[in-house]
């Protein structure tokens, strides 16, 4: 019996491929051979396919989506590899294929795990994933060392970062004056000052839409309390510019908090795109909220205190790939919510980092023990984040004067509460709704 043909299509251009200090045949090297612990030290911004025979095997940094799609020929399996939906799509009609495709189909390769598929023709067995960041809560109940190790952490992938940038392109960061934008920001410059570089590169751009939010008065007041005014810049924008719906069709995806937050994020990166056509660099602050479990439980009936602090990386990963809750078309977390940034950069022509989301920061955020520091305290929680950021600040940078706002999202920030009620008054399901459209 003649065995079937599998054919594999990575649709990933590989100039998107950002690694840092290793190449992209290496890490498929390590993925083809199982090498669990050399996935592990992979840095960089990353989504890679390898192929050994039928074997296909499947991995990406936390920060980016890498999707797949499983669709049938008469001369066996066609296994298609991207990071939109819609560039699977435009291939499956092109091959003649359209009527296999639905979006719920697709599939998105978890965070943290190399996936493996076979392709041996109908029916195709599931694919297996295999953890390669592993992290436990190790560190002490000692928030100088606990802020000391994260921040650290930090600095390190911001240096290994900038070692491999262009040193004459500029940098910038969407800056709401809040802790990590904040910590990322002070970073980059202090970092910039040590390698003898000049911290006139970068560039803090702050959102305000209608002239309104509170974010653009709260950028100014950071900026002024550690003598840095002269990098920002507040990015004005009409309300009439955003719209929730291009954001779905975006970022693919229609949870509420994800379409709000790319729909401030696509405003904010046209008007950066519109005065500056060549920037190319971006730092975001975005995972830092998951890594140091900063959202209200109370927004979400799903979630308790209890299984917030005892599940290590819900934030990151949701409940993890073997759970009922587990969503194998769109992952979990952070990892399903990355499109969020991802996205819009990449729609914009923009090379984004999100430090937060190497696997040494999260490893860092891991480690700390959240269950008997907060003591099932909410309010304990919520106040962790600026203190392990201060003292992490204060101890790596010698920034005594860190200063810590209270927590308010990004899209919130931006604009007035009357016109982000407005703007998002549609909903999750409006916005499913319109997602089932574009692909109709």
């Amino acid at each position: 019996m003649q065995r079937p043909i599998h054919e594999l299509v990575d649709l990933i251009p590989p100039s998107t491929q950002r690694l840092l200090g290793t190449s992209m045949e290496a890490v498929r090297a390590a993925m083809r051979a199982g090498d669990l612990a050399a996935v592990r030290r992979v840095r960089g911004s990353f989504a890679l396919a390898a192929r050994d025979g039928e074997r296909v095997f499947l991995a990406r940094s936390l920060d980016r989506p890498l999707r797949y799609f499983l669709a049938k020929q008469e001369s066996g399996p066609l296994l298609l590899v991207a990071d939109r939906i819609d560039a699977i799509q435009h291939r499956l009609h092109e091959r003649g294929l359209a009527d296999q495709f639905r979006p719920d189909y697709t599939r998105m390769a978890p965070a943290h795990h190399v996936t493996e598929l076979r392709l041996v023709g109908c029916p195709d067995p599931n694919p297996t994933h295999r953890r390669f960041l592993e992290p436990a809560a190790t560190l002490p109940q000692d928030l100088d060392e606990i802020g000391h190790r994260y921040v650290a952490a930090l600095a390190d992938a911001l240096r290994s970062w900038l070692a491999a940038q262009d040193p004459n392109e500029p940098i910038g960061v969407p800056f709401s004056g809040g802790i990590d934008s904040g910590a990322v920001l002070l970073a980059l410059h202090d970092l910039l000052l040590q390698t003898g570089q000049s911290a006139a590169r970068l560039k803090a751009f702050t959102l305000s839409v209608d002239g309104a939010g509170a974010d653009a008065a709260q950028a100014l007041d950071f900026l002024g309390r550690v003598g840095l005014e002269y990098l920002s810049e507040v990015v004005e924008v009409d309300a009439a510019t955003l719209d929730p719906h291009d954001a779905v069709a975006v970022i693919e995806d229609y949870k509420a908090r994800d379409v709000e937050c790319a729909t401030a994020g696509l405003a904010l990166l046209r008007e950066v795109r519109n005065r500056y056509p060549a920037w190319s660099l971006l730092v975001d602050g975005d995972g830092g909220d998951e890594n140091l479990k900063d959202y209200p439980i109370e927004e979400n009936p799903e979630l308790t205190i209890r299984s917030v602090v005892q599940n290590s990386m819900l934030y990151q990963e949701g409940w993890g790939v073997e759970c009922i809750k587990h969503s194998q078309t769109y992952s979990g977390g952070y990892s399903r919510g990355c499109v969020r940034t991802f996205a819009p950069a990449a729609h914009l022509g923009f090379a984004a980092f999100s430090p937060f989301t190497q696997p040494d920061v999260v490893a860092a955020a891991a480690a700390i023990p959240f269950a008997p520091l907060a003591e099932g305290s909410t309010d304990r929680l919520y106040r962790l984040k600026g203190e392990i950021v201060r003292r992490g600040m204060a101890a790596v940078f010698g920034r005594a004067d860190f200063p810590v706002f209270p927590k308010r999202r990004f899209q919130e920030g931006a604009t007035a509460i009357p016109t982000f009620d407005r703007l998002f008054a549609g909903g999750e399901a409006v916005y499913r709704r319109h997602f089932a459209a574009l692909h109709s």
